[in-house]
């Protein structure tokens, strides 16, 4: 890769010292840049051709420059006679003005290392288009290797020489005398030019007179540059040192056969022995062969013979050579009128452009766009001519790539998008544009289109022509998909509602909304519904017409998958906009029924996603709901799991089971200070069920046959208390009650249990802080195996107390303060009544029985077993439940299982009983 890269930075380097060298110094370097090396022409091939530029005015030339290093062989007296005859040749040209000639821009500059004159934009030779490739750039380039001759550009090209000679016999009386391939010039639109007069030979006679002219002996010795081209002289030049108008014809018709078979000549010349080889060529001109013509097309071949002839009066001349048949060719023709354009008036050359797109197909795509392409974008600059030259030029730009469009058409075209005068003519101007406008959008790029083409459609919306709006409302649709989005939702939507409300014509408003139903596809969804079906309730007309219109817009709108309209929009505006349209006394049986069959098809859809919505929504309701039930459930029977039974939480509070080694012992650990730890954790349904055990514990303190005693009030503290001392301080509250009956036969005051743990022996009396004179007859105590709601397994044989014999240690009758309870609850929470914690009220048909009623007559001794349910004191078994008992660890306080109520004799109640109760404590 990078010797490739060195390759070719030195051939560019090369061929720019070479440019530079050549023409440095040359006074052309003043007003011209000089560009690359494109070809090579004039006599010998001697001239090199570049491609060059005017600085002032930017205009495109060719740059002829012969070096002068190329006859540093010679002596300096053929020296001296090239540059002299290389000089006259080009002077003799400047002088000639001519369409078949070539044009000089420039005359010819000289300096000391170069020759150089400018002229019109070259392509190449002849000479270099038929193979020749002498003092030509290395590589050769590839347009030249490439370059083909169609029929057309030969038969054109000629004719074009032939009007050239016939300019120089018949209006300068001037023989070329050196007409060949290598003088014949192909300029950039394709056009053959005569150049090389080197040699030329004007008349001696006055101008009225025949021509006469005189014609120079051949001289071999001297250099080739300074002799014509023998292989294209006529014999008689040659031999008898004569010439006149025939001997360029017979030059002429060498280059014909030349054309024909691939650059090659007739007869070659031995240029060391040139009268023998002439002698010998006028021998086989008498007697020509057919086969020399063979590649001659047939229509011309004789024409060919006949220029060919040894005898120059036979040959024809060239005024009647440009009559012959074989240029009658329509493409010969017609880039012949191009030619001559500048001669006609305008109604000559409109009815020549109405008739060219018939032409234009047959004609190949290099001629058209090189030849026919700038004489046709020259005619802009007549603004009457442009209705009838721009269809022509829009279908070249159909056959040509995007670059070509852009380089070549797009520059000329850009005015005419802009043409408002005259009116006429603009408004043909439009209409032949919107009839092309998917060409124009294809190939025009897109700061183009949005500088001018699309402003032109614009301009035609909102032009004064119903026909022309008709037009642009029925064309848009067909490039509507070219058009950029904010373009189209800024400013051509704008203009066509615009169109549609301000018009008059019912055609305009009925197209103007039959053009946005075929455009909506390109819209976005929301911007319809915002913009689009809004706009429809302005429209005032209530023409049948346009009520389908508007109904297919709604249509459209509601069945296209990309937009939809929301059942918001259908039940708020759509429906109520068509449902007072489809009564409209206008339409007809059948647009009635297509109105009504759209409000259906939208009405269902509404009921549809409305219906489907909200089962969903019930769905999702039930959903949840069973989710929050399964959760209730599932955390119900996580707390059950979590209560330990009414057995363990005794044990937990004595410290002990029923093998434990005493009642008062800790053999199983130190089980007093584990209600210690957690006693500060309580959730709010413990502190719940602690609150609801404490009512049934004040229970106790408000019953009719009590005597409480005096308790002094505890001081309300603002601080968040210890839920142990808390509770104990309550208790001792509440122990401090006695109670009192009167008295029962067979008590005896032997000795009294403590109900809490104690190291004491079980049967003598202690002060416990709930009350010391409270006592318990002890008929004997003993163990048994440890049962669902006792005390540890402990079981006592007693009597049934004596109640009668507890007295209240005090006298007061004061209320109990309860707001030691409200400890119970954090301070961060709202505080809740004892009244609002009380279980639900009872069934109908239970009473509660009131504390006295529970009190039954003295019964004999049994074995009463300690159960985890409220107190109750009456004639059959007694215990002391776990609810009542103001000892409960805090730590077991999970909702206990309720035990099974006592007959009606006076056994164990049910809750309700203690709820009625405590309704009855609190009010």
């Amino acid at each position: 890769m990078e010797s490739m890269l060195n390759k070719l930075k030195s051939t560019v380097t090369k061929v720019t010292a070479d440019m530079t060298s050549a023409v440095m110094g040359n006074p052309v370097t003043r007003e011209f840049e000089v560009g690359r090396h494109i070809a090579s022409g004039g006599p010998g091939m001697c001239w090199r051709i570049y491609n060059g530029t005017k600085k002032s005015t930017k205009q495109e030339v060719a740059v002829f420059v012969f070096d002068k290093k190329m006859v540093d062989k010679y002596q300096k007296f053929d020296k001296d006679q090239i540059i002299e005859s290389l000089k006259r040749g080009v002077q003799q040209l400047t002088r000639l003005r001519h369409p078949r000639l070539l044009t000089v821009q420039h005359p010819l500059e000289e300096s000391r290392d170069c020759l150089a004159f400018c002229t019109e934009p070259v392509f190449a030779s002849l000479s270099n288009v038929l193979g020749q490739w002498d003092n030509l750039p290395s590589p050769v380039p590839t347009d030249i290797k490439d370059y083909k001759l169609y029929d057309v550009e030969t038969k054109y090209g000629l004719l074009q020489i032939s009007e050239g000679l016939s300019f120089l016999h018949s209006g300068v009386k001037m023989v070329h005398g050196n007409l060949c391939l290598e003088n014949v010039i192909l300029n950039k639109s394709g056009a053959w030019k005569i150049m090389g007069f080197d040699f030329s030979i004007s008349s001696t006679n006055p101008s009225d007179a025949e021509p006469k002219y005189s014609c120079k002996e051949w001289e071999p010795n001297l250099p080739p540059l300074c002799l014509p081209n023998p292989e294209y002289l006529a014999p008689e030049y040659i031999l008898s040192v004569s010439c006149d108008a025939a001997s360029d014809m017979y030059s002429l018709g060498v280059v014909m056969h030349a054309v024909f078979n691939e650059g090659k000549p007739v007869f070659q010349v031995n240029k060391h022995d040139i009268f023998k080889s002439f002698s010998r060529q006028l021998d086989q001109l008498s007697r020509l062969s057919p086969t020399t013509l063979n590649k001659i097309p047939e229509e011309v071949r004789e024409h060919v013979k006949m220029l060919l002839s040894v005898t120059p009066n036979v040959r024809p001349d060239a005024d009647q050579m440009t009559k012959i048949p074989f240029f009658d060719d329509v493409g010969a023709v017609t880039l012949a009128y191009f030619d001559s354009l500048f001669q006609r008036d305008n109604l000559q050359k409109s009815q020549f452009y109405k008739n060219l797109p018939k032409v234009l197909p047959k004609l190949p795509k290099r001629v058209v766009v090189y030849r026919i392409l700038p004489a046709l974008t020259s005619e802009f600059l007549n603004p009457d001519m442009v209705p009838f030259v721009l269809p022509n030029v829009l279908l070249i730009a159909e056959e040509c790539t995007k670059d070509e469009y852009v380089r070549l058409i797009l520059p000329d075209l850009s005015p005419v998008f802009k043409q408002q005068e005259p009116v006429q003519a603009s408004n043909m101007i439009l209409l032949i544009f919107l009839q092309k406008m998917d060409l124009l959008l294809t190939k025009t790029p897109p700061e183009d289109i949005k500088n001018s083409v699309l402003p032109m459609v614009y301009r035609a919306l909102e032009a004064p022509s119903i026909q022309i709006q008709e037009l642009c409302l029925n064309i848009i649709p067909t490039f509507a998909n070219l058009i950029e989005y904010p373009s189209m939702k800024n400013a051509l939507i704008p203009r066509i509602k615009s169109a549609c409300l301000q018009t008059s014509s019912l055609a305009v408003r009925v197209n103007s909304l039959v053009c946005l139903g075929k455009i909506l596809e390109y819209l976005d969804k929301w911007y319809v519904i915002d913009e689009i079906l809004p706009f429809l309730q302005q429209i005032p007309s209530r023409e049948p017409a346009v009520l389908m219109g508007v109904l297919g817009i709604y249509k459209c709108t509601f069945s296209h998958k990309k937009l939809g309209i929301p059942k918001e929009h259908l039940a708020a505006k759509s429906l109520p906009h068509l449902v007072s349209l489809s009564i409209d006394n206008n339409l007809n049986l059948n647009q009635f029924n297509s109105f009504m069959a759209v409000i259906k098809d939208m009405l269902t859809r509404m009921e549809t996603e409305h219906k489907t919505k909200l089962e969903q929504l019930h769905s999702m309701q039930e959903q949840q709901r069973s989710m929050t039930i399964n959760t209730s459930q599932t955390n119900q029977s996580e707390e059950t799991k979590r209560t330990p039974s009414p057995g363990n939480q005794i044990d937990d509070v004595f410290g002990g089971s029923s093998g434990s080694a005493g009642v008062n012992g800790k053999a199983n650990g130190n089980s007093a200070s584990a209600p210690q730890l957690n006693r500060m954790s309580l959730t709010l349904e413990e502190k719940q069920r602690l609150a609801k055990e404490q009512e049934q514990a004040a229970k106790l303190r408000n019953q009719p046959a009590l005597a409480p005693q005096s308790i002094k009030p505890a001081t309300p503290s603002t601080q968040a208390k210890d839920l142990t001392s808390c509770l104990l301080n309550n208790m001792t509250s509440l122990g401090s009650l006695s109670l009192t009956s009167p008295p029962r036969p067979g008590l005896i005051q032997g000795s009294t249990i403590s109900a809490y743990p104690s190291t004491t022996p079980m049967g003598s009396m202690v002060s416990n802080g709930y009350n010391p004179t409270m006592g318990f007859q002890t008929g004997g105590l003993g163990m048994r195996p440890p049962g669902p709601g006792l005390y540890g397994g402990m079981a006592t044989t007693t009597s049934t107390p004596n109640f009668g014999a507890l007295t209240h240690n005090q006298g007061s009758t004061n209320t109990p303060d309860m707001s030691a309870l409200d400890s119970l609850f954090t301070s961060n929470k709202p505080k809740v009544s004892l009244n609002q914690m009380a279980p639900p009220k009872p069934t109908p048909g239970t009473t509660a029985t009131p504390w006295l009623n529970q009190f039954g007559s003295a019964q004999p001794s049994q074995t009463a077993p300690m159960q985890g349910a409220p107190l109750a004191m009456g004639g059959g078994t007694s215990g002391f439940g776990m609810q009542a008992n103001p000892f409960f660890s805090p730590q077991n306080f999970s909702q206990p299982t309720a035990a099974p109520g006592m007959n009606a004799g006076g056994g164990l109640r049910h809750s309700s009983s203690v709820n009625n109760d405590l309704k009855d404590l609190f009010g």
